[in-house]
């Protein structure tokens, strides 16, 4: 099976480079190329890929912030002419970060990661009924955390905080490593920094979800996602 993917990016000539060098990658199936983000964003509402290209400074909204918009997004590989965004990218969990111009020879090394990732995934399949608990390494020990005792998540620098309903537990994970953990269909990133257990979230503001009166912010790329939990109704 190939890698279905698709690359975004303002100026068609950076698109051009992309399209020549993905004809060089066997296992990539590129499912379209887009100048518009949001023509973009409505794709992916409704086709399965599996890597995005994404370019980081574009005008409508940024390679960041639209990554951070989706709920369940692609494996990412940025494409920019701007390095000072490397680290902020890693934090969003890309695969890769290309620096234009960039070679082919970088490009398929970044393809190679991702196509990497992938098969992982492809050889542990997340089973249809999800289990009621998750187990957590926390220091040396394995934690078994029942679903229905968690609150939220909240990232820690490298670490992040899994708040249960009557203690705290500590593991070293990215956030996206933290979500991968969990059912989408329970749980919800609203923010750079917190994830959400749907069903503790008792009332909401423009700002903020309220769970047991601590205050858990809304990030302004998650808007989507918060209205998810909400419903059709909104904040």
């Amino acid at each position: 099976m190939k890698l279905a993917a698709i690359a975004i990016d303002d100026e068609p000539v950076a698109l051009a480079v992309i399209k020549n060098h993905a004809a060089m990658v066997p296992f990539l199936e590129m499912k379209g190329y887009f100048t518009n983000a949001y023509e973009a964003m409505e794709f992916l509402s409704r086709e399965k890929v599996d890597l995005l290209f994404l370019d980081i400074k574009m005008p409508d909204i940024s390679g960041l912030d639209f990554i951070a918009s989706l709920p369940q997004p692609p494996m990412t590989i940025f494409t920019t002419a701007y390095s000072e965004h490397a680290v902020k990218s890693f934090e969003l969990d890309a695969v890769d970060y290309l620096l234009k111009p960039f070679s082919l020879i970088r490009f398929i090394k970044a393809c190679n990661k991702a196509h990497s990732l992938w098969q992982l995934k492809q050889q542990s399949p997340q089973p249809k009924d999800a289990p009621a608990y998750i187990f957590l390494k926390s220091g040396y020990e394995q934690f078994k955390i029942m679903l229905e005792d968690i609150l939220y998540l909240e990232s820690a620098g490298n670490y992040v905080n899994f708040i249960l309903k009557d203690r705290r537990l500590i593991s070293r994970l990215s956030m996206q490593e933290a979500m991968d953990l969990l059912p989408v269909t329970l749980f919800t990133r609203v923010h750079r920094s917190y994830i959400v257990a749907n069903d503790k979230v008792e009332r909401a503001d423009r700002a903020s979800l309220y769970i047991r009166n601590v205050a858990v912010p809304i990030g302004a790329a998650y808007g989507a996602a918060v209205d998810n939990i909400l419903g059709s109704s909104g904040r």
